[in-house]
């Protein structure tokens, strides 16, 4: 619908669909420029005060009207509103938009458009390292929940005029800022133009958890499928690296990540820690990375399928300390150090940073010690349990990590119950489940191992110079499925 000529049907509409006499934070105001009336409506916290204190008081000034009446909209917001940010719309759904979003609508006796003055701000916390991606060296800054900030830290470090932000609208009741952030010419066009047409089409309520919600509306996938499809990083550096190889990058509103099209399982193995260290030390603890997720995933579950399907061979590897032991009672200790390790993280990571270390200390010593002493575990299992999840922290990726928890719990079940047959089958399950993890735009999860890239595998696998690390091209994945 249209907007009046008549100010009075204008703000009665105003009333009729917005709750500005029952909501508290709504800010109207019945002003004059000059002789003609004019009405103001915003959303108090969203708007900078003494911006518009000092717009309001210039408007009303006896010295900007000489004939005291706008005869002219377009050339009076031109020559009398000296912010910046300013524009003019003609349409009900964009000016609630707005005004919902933080920016203010002036309206004016004799014209059906409203003046929209966008001189928002919000609630904010400190720019500060991201606590699940932190570094030894390098840059201490991390996105926040505004999305404009988090494009800013973007733009600071990429200072190309190729560089776009377009922006979407999704969830009918939230109506959910989503840009989405790419470089001209380097990206993907064809997967430029299905992710905005998906984004386009999403028909959704709000997106109540932010880039999560997205996520699950862009790549649908069975609960077959815990390994991530996307690649999440709270990092501006990390961000903009993935930007100059030709990716896409989607900011939500709310939401302190940034989402990395397309994914591959191998971004989850990367860390900017590798180039902040020279390239031999940083192609060392890249490799050390790797090895972690085959140890977090295998070790438990070969120790479990040595010590009770081959006890002779374990008594001469040395892996029990005890005699006597029956498979049963070994399957039972590793299930119970298995829950005892994964509560323990879980508690240490929702906990306050004052308890942190009082729950380290009674989840080594105390908690170990007694397990030992009750005969719920022995010191083989919990030496071999720690190692899993000295290996699991070292993931980079929280998602990741978890995933590969599920895919062991997955393996000590089978080898506990069916052996070295229930160990292949539930070895062979993991890895069709990794297979067909699905990503968007139909890639290969495996690239560029399948299909095979000798070049692009050896850029993942070893820290190049930055000379040869330089972003010259895109990397050739394939056709987008549509």
């Amino acid at each position: 619908m249209a907007l009046s000529l008549v100010l009075e049907e204008n703000i009665r509409y105003i009333q009729e669909h917005l709750p500005v006499r029952e909501s508290f934070d709504f800010m109207t105001r019945h002003l004059y420029l000059g002789e003609t009336p004019a009405f103001f409506l915003g959303v108090n916290g969203f708007c900078k005060t003494e911006v518009l204190q000092q717009i309001f008081s210039d408007l009303q000034n006896a010295s900007y009207m000489a004939d005291g009446k706008v005869d002219d909209i377009v050339r009076y917001m031109d020559g009398k509103l000296g912010y910046a940010q300013a524009s003019l719309s003609d349409s009900w759904e964009d000016i609630f938009r707005n005004v919902l979003s933080g920016p203010t609508a002036l309206f004016v006796e004799g014209y059906a458009r409203a003046i929209l003055i966008d001189a928002r701000t919000y609630p904010v916390r400190g720019v500060a390292e991201p606590d699940v991606e932190r570094v030894t060296k390098g840059s201490r800054d991390g996105f926040v929940e505004t999305l404009l900030f988090n494009a800013n830290l973007i733009r600071r470090r990429i200072r190309s005029e190729r560089l776009i932000f377009s922006m979407h609208c999704v969830g009918e009741e939230s109506k959910t800022d989503v840009a989405v952030a790419y470089i001209k010419n380097s990206v993907n066009e064809e997967l430029l133009d299905k992710l905005t047409q998906r984004i386009d089409s999403l028909r959704v309520t709000a997106l109540t958890m932010g880039t999560k919600s997205l996520e699950e509306l862009l790549v649908h996938k069975n609960w077959w499928n815990p390994l991530p499809c996307l690649r999440m990083t709270e990092r501006p550096d990390v961000a903009c690296s993935y930007l100059l190889e030709g990716h896409i990058l989607v900011l939500v509103d709310n939401s302190p990540q940034a989402m990395v099209l397309p994914c591959t399982i191998f971004q989850f193995t990367q860390s900017p820690e590798d180039y902040y260290r020279s390239p031999s030390v940083g192609t060392y603890f890249r490799l050390v990375r790797f090895l972690c997720i085959p140890v977090s995933l295998l070790l438990l579950p070969l120790f479990l399928l040595v010590t009770a399907g081959f006890p002779e061979t374990a008594r001469a590897w040395g892996l029990l300390s005890e005699e006597g032991m029956t498979p049963e009672r070994l399957f039972f200790y590793v299930l119970a150090v298995e829950f005892l390790l994964d509560l323990f993280k879980y508690s240490s990571s929702i906990s306050s940073g004052k308890f942190s270390g009082a729950l380290s200390i009674v989840g080594g010593l105390i908690i170990g010690d007694i397990a030992v002493s009750l005969n719920w575990a022995t010191v083989d299992v919990l030496f071999y349990a720690a190692i899993t999840l000295l290996a699991s922290l070292a993931i980079v990726d929280v998602d990741f990590s978890d995933a590969v928890r599920l895919y062991r719990i997955l393996l000590i079940a089978g080898t506990g119950i069916g052996g070295l047959p229930g160990f292949l089958i539930c070895l062979g399950l993991v890895l069709l489940s990794a297979v067909t993890t699905p990503t968007f735009g139909g890639f290969s999860y495996l690239w560029p191992l399948f299909p095979f890239n000798k070049k692009a595998l050896g850029r993942l696998l070893f820290r190049s110079p930055t000379p040869r690390a330089q972003p010259s091209r895109i990397w050739n994945r394939g056709k987008v499925h549509r």
